[in-house]
């Protein structure tokens, strides 16, 4: 009774059909396999950007810039309600 042999695993798979149904199961694997595709694109898009910035532990910026007394910032747009 310990040890669930490949009869149970059978008959959880069927009851899990009925309830189901084939259609929407198809749906959540095909879901989970993009969720997986995008996971390994996220991380092979990181392990790009690190070795196109040179050295792992190379900062994340590495723009020169022309003029010493320039800064540089991404400014916010506040949306008025």
């Amino acid at each position: 009774m310990g040890s669930m042999s490949i009869w149970h695993w059978l008959v959880v798979l069927v009851i899990i059909m009925l309830v189901f149904g084939t259609k929407k199961l198809g749906n959540i694997g095909s879901d989970v396999g993009k969720a997986v595709k995008g996971f390994k694109d996220g991380v092979k898009g990181g392990e790009e950007e690190n070795k196109a910035a040179g050295a792992p532990g190379a900062p994340a910026s590495t723009q020169q810039v022309a003029d010493k007394s320039t800064i540089d910032v991404e400014a916010k747009e506040k949306n008025k309600l």
